[in-house]
């Protein structure tokens, strides 16, 4: 070595034989360019180890690096939300003496019938909000409404245990269905076939043949109070939620058995709502409002704002518009198909009422979808429409991928 004498080359040279016959043999250049497997466990974290002597913190910012960009092309895949117009209030509708607790829109789009806690049914002209008709017959307030697109039928269902249908040329209950053993809190009807469904405090969903008042099924299997109910044209199955934080598949070819248990929310589910045009529904709960497609139920997504509040209604139109109602007066527009919400409300309380009766307990779009009707706490019935001077430029879209995408 220049600069090095003949004394030290000497000594030197024994010791870089003998580190040469401690090295291990060459590594094919094949194994060169490949990991292994193992493992190391640091911090909480983990770590791959290369067999070539790679650093270990080299290899672990490669994989920063490949997480970070794969995360990037997730997001931006995520479906960019479509525009849609802002809802505003237009008619507030007084009469109820009571919460009023359900809607349900007539078939022709004429009229409309809601249900509350002063233990009547009221009949009101859609283009006007004028009162049409007055109710009575149940003894506890009427939780859940339903109006036959098959024949002249109305179905109401409430807190006495009572489940009625009422003759609507007549204007009177003509049958009734015995069965719960407490108060009924949901009813559904088959859109095909004369089948009515209703849950209630019991934990359970009883199936009904319209015309003979026999109960066909009883589902057995929540542990708690059914809030919610519906099924489809389509498909024999009934999906329910309930108090227990779950949600049901039965399949009624199979003598009503219960095919799957969902068990994503962690709070009560108090509302569902089926899209009318694809195979999903959307569930509400305390926790978050969630995504799913159907038969399998499989979990599409969270929507990807929190309301922060108990969820009692939820309704969404053939556009896409979804919109949920909180217990504390808070009502939000969700875009569909990417789970932004677009508008976040608050209902305004009547004069006279006290501000904790804000809530909402039940929400309903005409048979067009351009109306919405929200029932609520003050004993008062809102109607919803779009505003018609609203465009894009007015109102942007104010959307940011999620950085996160929680799969759950």
């Amino acid at each position: 070595m220049p600069g090095t004498t003949t004394k030290d080359a000497e000594s030197i040279e024994p010791q870089s034989l003998k580190r040469a016959l401690d090295l291990p043999p060459p590594v094919p250049e094949a194994k060169k360019i490949r990991l292994s497997h193992k493992i190391k466990v640091a911090f909480g974290g983990v770590e791959p180890v290369s067999q070539t002597g790679t650093s270990s913190a080299s290899v672990s910012s490669l994989h920063e690096r490949n997480f970070s960009t794969s995360a990037l092309m997730e997001s931006t895949r995520w479906p960019r939300p479509e525009w849609h117009a802002p809802w505003k209030n237009y008619r507030v509708i007084q009469g109820h003496l009571g919460w009023v607790r359900s809607v349900a829109f007539d078939p022709s789009n004429k009229w409309f019938c809601t249900g509350s806690a002063d233990r009547t049914i009221k009949m009101w002209d859609v283009a006007t909000g004028v009162l049409k008709l007055t109710l009575t017959g149940h003894i506890d307030q009427v939780r859940a409404l339903a109006v036959s697109n098959r024949h002249k039928y109305m179905f109401s269902a409430g807190d006495d245990k009572q489940v009625k249908c009422w003759d609507l040329e007549q204007n009177k209950v003509i049958r009734s269905y015995h069965g719960h053993l407490s108060g009924v809190h949901c009813l559904a009807l088959h859109p095909t076939e004369d089948v009515l469904l209703t849950g209630g405090r019991d934990s359970v969903c009883r199936v009904w043949d319209i015309r003979t008042k026999r109960q066909r099924f009883a589902l057995t299997g929540h542990d708690n109070t059914v809030c919610s109910v519906f099924t489809r044209p389509t498909h024999p199955q009934i999906v329910t939620g309930s108090h227990d934080t779950t949600i049901k598949f039965w399949d009624l070819r199979y003598g009503g058995k219960a095919m799957t248990t969902l068990t994503h929310h962690k709070k009560s589910v108090r509302a569902m709502t089926l899209h009318p045009k694809e195979d999903a529904f959307a569930s509400a709960s305390a926790d978050n409002t969630k995504k799913f497609s159907l038969p399998k139920g499989e979990f599409c997504h969270n929507m990807l704002s929190q309301q922060k509040t108990i969820i009692n209604a939820m309704a969404v139109n053939e556009d896409g518009v979804m919109v949920t109602g909180g217990d504390n007066g808070s009502i939000w527009f969700w875009d569909w198909k990417s789970g932004h919400s677009f508008q976040q409300s608050q209902t305004s309380v009547q004069p006279g009422s006290l501000e904790s009766e804000a809530g909402i307990y039940a929400a309903c779009y005409d048979q067009t979808g351009s109306r919405l009707v929200t029932c609520e706490a003050d004993k008062t019935i809102k109607m919803w429409k779009q505003d018609e001077n609203a465009t894009p430029e007015t109102h942007p879209v104010n959307f940011k991928p999620p950085k996160v995408i929680r799969r759950f």
